[in-house]
């Protein structure tokens, strides 16, 4: 395993400066978001010019991409074609993992079955592995209905994010169902009543969750993803977290 960390940690900075930023940190490897925020990769330059998109996402040599996080609206007309041309850039640059987001309660099971399906298909056909995020408030809510999703759909993974699974229950979900299919893991510290604290004032279990994965082969990222904390410098914050995970492994 090995420690990375997600553009959207500068949501207000271009997306060349956030990966500077980033790597100035001493940040190794990137998770990058293909979205329409001003930190992101917009899936319109993968489209208008692809061999200046792959070089962007690779113009710093000291931070290298290790996933990409496909974050555009479902109800976008060139939705699965952006979706393909995000896949097609994973592969161009040695990327193997792209996360996607579930449908939020309320949409028919089986119609976001049926999405998931395509998107799964999509990427195993250029030879990406798609991890569907674990998020509260949405179908992959609970660990259950993640196994359930991976286990009915072939080749879909999880983009596991424990946060979610903590934050806002009445005490956290056991998650140790979900680990076999976890591709990759994105990480902050968490209460049950707040999403993102300070670093060291969560309750997350970093040395249990590690010892899991570890038991499960995992060998991929382990990817810092913070928001920008009210009163609190990012940087610093990036830093010790950063610092933090690479004590433990």
């Amino acid at each position: 395993m090995f420690v990375a960390v997600s553009t959207r940690c500068f949501p207000d900075q271009p997306f060349p400066v956030a990966l500077e930023k980033l790597a100035d940190l001493e940040y190794t490897a990137s998770e990058i978001v293909v979205g329409n925020k001003t930190s992101d990769m917009k899936p319109e330059w993968i489209v208008q010019d692809f061999p200046s998109a792959v070089r962007l996402c690779l113009c710093r040599r000291q931070i290298m991409p290790v996933a990409f996080f496909f974050d555009v609206d479902t109800d976008d007309p060139d939705y699965f074609e952006k979706f393909r041309d995000c896949c097609r850039l994973a592969k161009a640059i040695k990327v193997i993992t792209v996360t996607i987001r579930c449908a939020p309660f309320g949409v028919p099971y089986n119609e976001e079955y049926a999405r998931l399906q395509k998107l799964t298909q999509i990427g195993t056909n250029e030879g990406i592995v798609i991890g569907v995020l674990t998020e509260k408030g949405r179908i992959t809510d609970t660990p259950e209905s993640v196994c359930s999703l991976c286990k009915n759909i072939p080749g879909l993974s999880v983009t596991l994010d424990p946060s979610h699974f903590i934050y806002d229950r009445e005490k956290p979900l056991d998650y140790d169902s979900v680990i076999e299919y976890v591709c990759h893991v994105r990480l902050r510290d968490t209460t049950a009543q707040k999403f993102q604290v300070q670093i060291g004032q969560g309750i997350l279990e970093y040395n249990r969750l590690i010892t899991q994965l570890l038991k499960a082969r995992y060998r991929r990222a382990l990817c810092v993803d913070l928001a920008p904390f009210p009163g609190l410098d990012q940087e610093s914050e990036l830093r010790k977290m950063r610092l933090l995970l690479e004590s433990i492994l």
